[in-house]
């Protein structure tokens, strides 16, 4: 047993022709994992498109017609970024390695989005009153803050199910 609690002699990994280890016990948590992180790489896309499509048409409304450097600008990116990009690569790493079959897996999906969604929502607020040039409270950015945490919990997480994953795998 490894220092995260891994029995590698019961593990129930078997290997494909291509030499991918794969358990067999967690073919059906895996689809459902990677229908998951499918379908959060979908919702990801469609805000972060949103946000920028929001910043354009807003900025403008407001008299910015080439734009308004601030949060605002930086939602569109975040959201692809942290949100569609991230997952995605979590999707491949899924598949690589069965990270579902660690119960940390479940964790690390919704802290991750819960702190992407909590930041971007953040930045989004932040941004809006930064153009319609109103104060922004200091609550803002301690909410902020907490979505960072979460996301860099996360990321431990992640780390620790992903070295669970090529444990497994080698």
């Amino acid at each position: 047993m490894d220092p995260f609690g891994t029995d590698h002699e019961h593990s129930g990994v078997m290997t494909t022709s291509a030499g991918i280890a794969t358990p067999s016990a967690t073919a059906p948590a895996q689809r459902q994992a990677l229908s998951q992180l499918f379908v959060a790489t979908v919702v990801w896309i469609t805000l972060g498109l949103a946000a920028g499509l929001f910043y354009r048409e807003f900025t403008k409304a407001q008299g910015f017609p080439n734009g308004f450097s601030g949060q605002l600008a930086l939602v569109h990116t975040h959201l692809l970024t942290l949100g569609a990009l991230v997952t995605l690569i979590v999707l491949a790493l899924e598949k690589l390695f069965s990270l579902s079959s660690s119960r940390l897996f479940r964790w690390f999906f919704w802290i991750y989005n819960a702190g992407v969604l909590l930041t971007g929502a953040m930045m989004a607020w932040h941004g809006i009153l930064d153009v319609l040039k109103l104060e922004a409270s200091k609550a803002i950015s301690g909410i902020a803050g907490a979505g960072h945490i979460l996301i860099g919990a996360a990321f431990v997480l992640l780390l620790i199910t992903l070295w669970k994953g090529i444990r497994r795998a080698a």
